[in-house]
Parts: C-alpha cells; structure tokens; sequence
C-alpha cells in the first residue's frame, strides 16, 4: 500500500497509488473523470505534471466505483454530485445501482439452480443434459 503523502506523484506513480496501468489515467482522463494537472512551466524544458492526494482519492473511487458496476457516466455523474453535495441524487442513482444488482443475483441464483439440477441429472443419466439444455 502505498503512503499517504502522494503529493508530487507522476503519471506513473499515481496509476500504481491506485492500482491501473499509466494508460487508464489517461483513458478517464480524456472521459473527463479524472483531471490532468497543469503542465508547470519552466524555462524552455518539458515539465512533469505532478498529482497530488486528491488525485490518488478520486482514482481509487473510480476503481471501486466500477467494481461495483457504476458506468463511467455514472461514476462522472456521482463525482459532480459529490462536489455540489447533491445527496438525495447520489442516493437514487445508488438504489438504482442496488436494484441492478438484485435483478443480477436473482437471475444468478436461478442459472445456480438450473445447473444443479442438470448436474444431478447428469450424474443420474446414461445420456447427460447438460450440452443439450445450455444448447437451445
């Protein structure tokens, strides 16, 4: 885990403070998730843009955003709210998300048990079900 002080990180060290490769930053970057920070200026040479904590915060929520199976769209959305402390939207767009979900696991749960089913046939047959129910 990296250290809490990741002020000064570079492009390279703040996709390994959360987790992603170089070129993710930059894909949410250019989705507008995550800003790129001004390039400083110094006499005539390239620069390096530095990221900062708050970087680091935001990519993380991102990441786990997404592991939970919010949109880019949605993930933008949450960090908008986030900054003009819209709660109530923060919260709907959350229950929706959950009720995503429920439909997920209910459906899950009822090719768990379709499977079951046909393993135990599988196991009790001759000729086994299996390739021809997950064929049709």
């Amino acid at each position: 885990m990296p250290s809490s002080n990741a002020a000064g990180l570079t492009i390279s060290g703040l996709a390994k403070a959360g987790g992603v490769g170089v070129e993710t930053v930059r894909f949410y970057q250019r989705r507008g998730l995550l800003p790129a920070p001004a390039r400083p200026s110094k006499g005539g040479g390239a620069a390096i843009r530095r990221y900062e904590n708050d970087d680091v915060m935001r990519l993380r929520f991102i990441r786990s955003a997404q592991t939970v199976g919010f949109t880019l769209d949605q993930i933008r959305e949450l960090l908008t709210l986030d900054a003009e402390k819209d709660r109530k939207r923060a919260r709907d767009i959350a229950q929706e998300r959950i009720r995503v979900l429920d439909e997920k696991i209910a459906a899950m749960k009822a090719a768990r048990q379709s499977l079951v089913k046909l393993a135990q046939l599988c196991a009790k047959s001759d000729k086994c079900p299996i390739i021809p129910a997950l064929g049709n």
